[in-house]
């Protein structure tokens, strides 16, 4: 399962020593979907910004992820990012964590896992404290809902707003730290946002979220 997820969603960039990109892209399937058009949120951003964006991001990766092998190989979003020259680390997931990792019953733990309730602790503080501490920037891009339309993951929603919300109050209190929240870009009963499962993003969804990024990185500055 994991070597299949793997390759289906590549298993991102290689960072090479001494690359001179500045933008580093982590995260699961949202980023990863429309990469063999080359259309996927880290290739549009690539485009809007004119600077190369080193993609790493791999289909059903998580953050509460603790096989070695394929979690070194991506699957793992915390060990997707590499130290390098980025002036910008780009982040997305949680979303495999909370649709597969809770069986609907367990979902607070989950949740405090990749952030807790304060903020303090979590695998996504962890990696966001230690990008800060490497000198980059670091955004964390939310999930797109699909509002009157019902996807198989929509029981999962609550979990994603309160598990957002934590996202939001860190960025509030952390320096150089931005939450980028986009479930409400999709107008309701809109379809073409996402691809048929009403999960993973079309080509017009991939351009609307990397949109949003490059302003957001323009406005911070790069």
């Amino acid at each position: 399962m994991a070597i299949s997820a793997i390759i289906l969603g590549g298993c991102g960039e290689a960072v090479i020593r001494d690359d001179q990109s500045r933008i580093l892209a982590l995260g699961d399937s949202m980023f990863a979907w429309n990469r063999l058009t080359k259309n996927a949120i880290p290739d549009v951003l690539e485009s809007d910004l004119g600077e190369e964006v080193v993609d790493r991001s791999v289909i059903g990766a998580r953050f509460l992820y603790d096989l070695p092998i394929s979690g070194a190989m991506g699957l793992n979003i915390s060990k997707q990012y590499r130290p390098g020259n980025w002036d910008w680390v780009v982040i997305n997931g949680g979303g495999n964590d909370l649709w597969f990792g809770c069986g609907c019953g367990d979902c607070d733990r989950i949740i405090d896992g990749l952030i807790s309730s304060d903020g303090r602790t979590g695998k996504i503080p962890m990696l966001v404290s230690k990008i800060r501490h490497d000198g980059a920037k670091a955004v964390f891009v939310g999930y797109l809902h699909s509002p009157g339309a019902y996807s198989i993951i929509d029981h999962c929603k609550p979990d994603d707003i309160e598990f957002e919300r934590r996202l939001a109050d860190l960025a509030e209190r952390t320096e150089g730290f931005y939450y980028l929240g986009v479930s409400d870009l999709v107008p309701e009963g809109d379809l073409t946002f996402h691809v048929v499962d009403l999960i993973h993003p079309s080509v017009k969804g991939s351009k609307a979220v990397a949109g949003l990024i490059a302003n957001l990185i323009r406005n911070v500055g790069i």
